[in-house]
């Protein structure tokens, strides 16, 4: 009697066991996977349920199949808008990067207030987007901007920065890279302080300036930090949407020449301006095949650098 009840205690104890060590880690990681499925999948299905309709808020609801992915395929504005979305992105991500590596080198060395000048460079980034763009509008401004006037002072003409396409591309660019420059400035330096000190020593010995080091030792070495930073900023500058809009004083057609219009703007004009439900869904639905590609191309992009390490 007295090895059975001792049986009993022992299956329980093997059976919580094998729960701890199979079940557990499940469990522990289930809360995320849930609140995915109601805010990240369902959210998802469902758009591209309503993009197969033609879908009014306060009317019809009628399936369409793909007519609306036809009309954005063939429509002029979208690609005018899908244009403009790639050339900020371009225009605004190479300088930034750049910047950010050039500032994390110089942040890594021995320098007084240190600490000071790394909390510095993530000020523009917990600052407000609306404020940051309402400042650099008045800094663009045609008439009265801080930009014109410097031009004006050394002998050039002023310049319409919302008229043109370049212009207003470089104008929302700076936004981007002023904001977002110390954050991935901050992801490089973090990645540079885990570099051993003794590659750095030895190729001193061996006679190395520093600008070798920085181009032989850290950028190599940085390699896969790089990588991850080429791909959060392509995901963050193909869903450009709160500068432009904001330079553009609160309008979603990017100017009147649709100059700076990205396709997170068209979407929402499609939906507010057009109260077309089913047309924004679609062109939200093309946005996120757009970012799959390139997070594709970064894929094979990375597979093939690491192949070649």
């Amino acid at each position: 009697m007295s090895e059975v009840a001792e049986r009993g205690p022992g299956r329980l104890r093997r059976l919580v066991d094998r729960f701890d060590l199979r079940a557990m880690p499940y469990v522990l990681v289930s809360p995320y996977f849930l609140l995915f499925t109601v805010f990240g999948l369902f959210p998802l299905g469902f758009t591209l349920w309503v993009s197969m309709h033609k879908w009014r808020l306060a009317g019809e609801k009628e399936f369409v199949g793909l007519d609306n992915y036809g009309f954005l395929l063939t429509n002029g504005n979208f690609w005018n808008a899908t244009y403009n979305t790639i050339g900020m992105f371009v225009m605004a991500t190479l300088p930034q990067l750049a910047l950010a590596l050039l500032l994390a080198n110089a942040l890594n060395k021995r320098m007084r207030g240190r600490l000071l000048l790394r909390m510095g460079i993530l000020l523009p980034m917990v600052t407000s987007v609306v404020a940051v763009a309402i400042v650099f509008s008045q800094l663009f401004s045609y008439r009265y901007g801080m930009i014109n006037w410097g031009l004006e002072s050394l002998g050039f003409d002023r310049i319409d920065w919302q008229a043109d396409r370049l212009p207003s591309w470089l104008a929302i660019s700076t936004m981007v890279d002023w904001r977002w420059t110390g954050y991935n400035a901050i992801i490089f330096l973090a990645a540079m302080q885990t570099i051993p000190r003794d590659l750095y020593e030895a190729a001193a010995i061996d006679g190395a300036s520093p600008r070798r080091q920085f181009w032989q030792i850290t950028i190599p070495q940085l390699r896969p930090v790089i990588i991850f930073v080429v791909f959060i900023s392509t995901m963050g500058g193909l869903m450009l949407f709160a500068e432009p809009m904001m330079f553009g004083s609160g309008r979603y057609d990017g100017g009147a020449a649709g100059n700076f219009q990205t396709i997170g703007l068209y979407i929402v004009q499609a939906f507010r301006e057009r109260n077309n439900y089913g047309l924004a869904a679609a062109a939200a639905w093309l946005l996120f095949m757009l970012i799959l590609i390139i997070a594709l191309i970064n894929y094979l992009f990375t597979n093939r650098i690491r192949g070649n390490k």
